[in-house]
């Protein structure tokens, strides 16, 4: 029969508790860890721990009574506050409710319990010695590194949901835009107000949390539709719709008076800061949301960028035929060019997640020529906010140099 410890006061500490102390996984070496940064760390991963926000109050008054702002530096790390005492810091939390959340803690191999014969909690000094009984928080810092990577991972997940989301929003605005389009180009077919319904329904659902499940299910279906879309427009008219949207675009921005140079000076003062993006969205109508669409929506067609930016294609591979696709392609080229992810969210919220699209792929068709390409797309960041920034004058120049080559 295995043997199972049991502590002074007849609990029984479990055989995975006693490995952690004699050989912690993820341990820290010796090195010392700020208790708040790694309280921050674990309050991120804490789903991965099982433990819930009650029980990290309960741990954030537990680590209030260690004295030092730092676990480790070969200190004994047991504190040994009485229950009233525990109850009191959390403000007044019933003891009942606090040993419940302290059980959970020492059973997820945060804590474990030091107790004396009589099960009180005291430290007293045996000659030079210090012998305490109480709350250890030393498994707390054994798994430290631990925390760290589970709390990586949680911002990991958190970013591409993040994206994800961008990415399905992005599509359902491709939705909306063809729904629109098609009536005018192909009037009478019922398609247009299904998926004009769709881009509708997904809005309001974005208007939610939803899960990474959730968010790839809403792409499936929304790729879905967007390639019958694409189907209808494929037919024997295309190449005439592209030449006169072409046309029209040309006609509407004169690339040689609104030429802009891709080195000016840039502006003092730096790029407005970015608000944060709350959670959860405000109620919308449909007129909302349509308006919204518009307004946001970029002003020169996809296929002239596409024309205007080949160098794009030596370094993203996948198909661009959506708005979507293009961010995809801008999100995944931004690092290499040196931009910051600050900058390109602050390029997103002002200009919209289309219009920053093409002027990180407009800015790699001249990267040569641009001395720092973040402080170019801060300057344009900041012409945008105060809205005297378009996008189209920037593409029409790269065609019309393409053109005269």
């Amino acid at each position: 029969m295995e043997y199972t410890p049991i502590s002074p006061f007849m609990r029984p500490i479990s055989h995975a508790h006693l490995r952690l102390v004699e050989r912690p996984e993820g341990s820290v070496s010796g090195r010392p860890v700020n208790k708040w940064e790694l309280f921050r760390e674990l309050s991120k991963a804490q789903a991965t721990f099982g433990i819930s926000e009650r029980d990290l109050t309960v741990l954030q008054g537990l680590l209030s009574f260690f004295p030092n702002d730092a676990l480790g530096e070969n200190a004994q790390m047991v504190v040994f506050p009485s229950n009233k005492a525990i109850c009191e810091r959390l403000n007044g939390m019933p003891c009942s409710t606090m040993r419940r959340h302290l059980a959970r803690l020492v059973g997820a191999g945060l804590l474990i319990r030091h107790d004396s014969p009589n099960g009180k909690r005291y430290a007293r000094r045996r000659g030079d010695e210090r012998v305490a009984f109480g709350l250890d928080l030393s498994p707390l810092y054994c798994r430290a590194e631990q925390i760290a990577r589970a709390a990586d991972a949680v911002r990991e997940a958190e970013e591409r949901a993040r994206r994800l989301r961008e990415v399905v929003s992005l599509m359902r605005r491709d939705l909306a835009a063809l729904a629109v389009f098609g009536k005018d180009i192909y009037p009478g077919l019922g398609f247009w107000d299904q998926i004009h319904n769709t881009s509708l329904v997904t809005a309001r659902a974005l208007r939610r949390k939803l899960s990474l499940e959730e968010l790839f299910a809403y792409r499936g279906d929304l790729q879905v539709l967007l390639d019958q879309a694409r189907n209808i427009f494929d037919g024997p008219e295309t190449e005439e719709l592209s030449t006169n949207g072409a046309h029209s675009e040309r006609h509407h921005h004169n690339s040689d008076k609104e030429y802009i140079d891709f080195e000016p000076a840039l502006e003092k003062g730096g790029a407005v800061a970015a608000a944060a993006e709350p959670e959860n969205y405000p109620d919308e109508s449909e007129a909302d949301i349509v308006e919204a669409d518009q307004r946001l929506g970029p002003n020169i067609p996809l296929h002239l960028v596409i024309a205007g930016c080949p160098t794009l294609a030596t370094f993203y591979q996948g198909d661009i035929r959506h708005w979507h696709q293009l961010y995809d392609a801008a999100c995944s080229v931004r690092p290499a060019m040196g931009i910051s992810a600050s900058v390109w969210e602050e390029a997103q919220q002002f200009m919209g997640p289309e219009q920053a699209s093409i002027v990180v792929v407009a800015m790699l068709e001249r990267f040569s020529d641009i001395k720092s390409p973040g402080g170019y797309l801060r300057a344009l960041t900041s012409k945008a906010a105060a809205g005297k920034f378009s996008c189209g004058p920037m593409v029409m120049a790269l065609i019309s140099k393409k053109n005269a080559a």
